[in-house]
């Protein structure tokens, strides 16, 4: 097995370091916006997560900047039958200790990818519609799926692939303390110290061709002013998350560059609208646990409290007009989006004429949970949502925490009102319909971040239909029709799209992605 290869393994790393130390001016330093929980790149369905993964491992099929599909370790797919895809492999990539990568390490990532134990978001929905895989040959695979299921491919840009030993004895372990760490990507893994920075080497036998920098470390500064400190001082020469206050200030920097991006990330308000009653954080007005009801499984509450968020304040004030009020689950021009969904105007009164109708006209309390590292301005986003709520006479408390103990708990549903993100990987409303709204189901990994397990049979029916949809056209607006729906049954509580900011020195290049990923290996130096 190659990552339990004792001496191999101990002289591959010292080879690296080796490089490291070699590294000279061809050394790029990033700081990072947030700390990542693991390496495991099948373990966190989190971005810092998997944006750290892209640097060592790869999918069957990538994306560029504006999320166009493009070959990866696959070179070419077509459906034998509706419900049959053929995947050509790309020949002569190796994984990093040299063995060649072929058809069977799929096989055994697509198996892992649902079983990795104690999973806070699970990589399983990407998987889940495989019935059968066989691999003929080398490179080739044959995926069977039970209906037809037009997501497959995109599906597959969320499923990173790992060497067949490696998934079939690896534990998150392994990955954290580097044992694992072995892919095909850009770079190789070389030193991971949480909280810290993780340091790469470059792969100059990667089949995409070597990027410009012998090495990499990627540094987690969450601080906002210590990461723009270290830009300006040259310790780092990239940021990503460049402040809001900061974009304008960079942007006049002759030493500098800003690349920004409407993002696929929205930011929303997720509710525990599934127990009937004893929501934990939920209260009488008079300050008494709410036993026999919870205001929050009824609609009209849900939309009570979309219609208290003053989403222009937000965007104007605290993102400083870096960032877009949201009205559905993706921006308008996403795939798939709807042109009916206008943003929910700023309306106090409708909003306590909706309490009241619901049978709460002196309002309640809540606590509202939020990270206080992970997504831009959170905490001073959750403070606002604060301040809108009370004034409806929804009295709400604020908790906010680090990103890591933040996701541990809310997947164990600790909470009953949270404020989160979700970006699309699949660049369409297909991913939060499903992660976000879709009905929790182990099994077939539906709900995966449903931590309100809000559920609609209704609005299930619809994701399922556009999923099967083989027209793109058709399939585009099932999609809309589908967020219209999750919309009128307000599933989650859409606030705001991140705006996406780098900050480079001026001699680099970095085109800003909409999926918010900082990659290393498509960060250039000027000619």
């Amino acid at each position: 097995m190659r990552f339990l290869t004792c001496v191999p393994r101990v002289l591959f790393l010292a080879l690296l370091s080796v490089q490291v130390l070699s590294a000279g001016a061809n050394e790029l330093t990033i700081g990072l916006a947030a700390p990542i929980t693991s390496l495991d790149p099948h373990y966190h369905n989190l971005t810092p997560n998997i944006s750290i993964a892209k640097q060592v491992f790869e999918p069957l099929f990538l994306t560029d900047s504006f999320q166009n599909l493009k070959p990866g370790l696959a070179e070419s797919w077509r459906n034998i039958d509706p419900l049959t895809y053929e995947i050509k492999l790309r020949k002569g990539v190796k994984w990093h200790d040299g063995s060649p990568f072929v058809a069977d390490d799929v096989l055994a990532s697509f198996k892992r990818i649902p079983d990795v134990p104690n999973s806070p978001a699970s990589f399983a929905l990407y998987v889940r519609q495989i019935t059968e895989a066989t691999a003929p040959d080398a490179h080739t695979l044959i995926l069977k799926t039970a209906t037809p299921y037009t997501g497959l491919i995109r599906d597959l840009n969320s499923a990173q692939i790992v060497p067949k030993a490696i998934a079939e004895s690896a534990k998150t372990e392994d990955f954290n303390s580097g044992k694992a760490m072995i892919g095909t990507g850009p770079y190789k893994f070389v030193e991971y110290k949480p909280g810290d920075r993780v340091v790469f080497a470059r792969n100059d036998d990667y089949w995409g061709g070597k990027g410009d920098w012998t090495t990499v470390q990627m540094r987690m500064i969450a601080n906002n002013a210590a990461r723009v400190a270290a830009l300006l001082a040259g310790d780092v020469q990239m940021i990503e998350n460049v402040p809001t206050p900061d974009v304008k200030r960079l942007s006049g920097n002759k030493d500098l560059a800003i690349a920004q991006a409407v993002s696929n990330r929205i930011i929303y308000l997720h509710m525990d609208s599934n127990r009937t009653k004893n929501s934990p954080f939920v209260r009488t007005a008079d300050g008494k646990p709410m036993e026999d009801a919870n205001p929050l499984t009824d609609v009209r509450v849900r939309r009570a409290i979309s219609k208290a968020m003053n989403r222009d304040v937000i965007v104007e004030r605290i993102m400083e007009t870096v960032a877009v009020p949201a009205g559905q689950l993706m921006a308008e021009q996403f795939f798939g989006t709807s042109k009916n969904l206008p943003v929910e105007k700023y309306d106090p009164e409708g909003a306590k004429k909706l309490l009241a109708e619901a049978g709460y006209p002196n309002g309640f309390q809540l606590t509202l949970h939020s990270p206080n590292n992970r997504y831009i301005n959170d905490e001073k986003i959750a403070q606002a949502v604060v301040q809108f709520l009370t004034r409806i006479g929804i009295v709400t408390k604020l908790e906010t925490m680090p990103s890591n103990i933040f996701f541990s708990r809310g997947s164990k549903l600790e909470f009953s009102f949270m404020l989160a993100g979700w970006a699309s990987e699949s660049g369409d409303p297909s991913s939060p319909l499903r992660s976000l709204l879709g009905t929790y189901d182990a099994a077939t990994g539906n709900g995966a971040t449903n931590r309100g397990r809000f559920s609609s049979p209704e609005l299930d029916a619809l994701t399922s239909a556009a999923m099967i949809e083989i027209d793109e056209a058709k399939r585009g607006a099932k999609l809309a029709l589908a967020s219209e729906k999750a919309m009128e049954l307000m599933g989650i509580v859409p606030l705001h799209y991140e705006v996406s900011v780098w900050g480079t020195k001026a001699n680099l290049t970095y085109a800003a992605r909409a999926d918010q990923y900082t990659l290393a290996h498509e960060v250039k130096i000027k000619k």
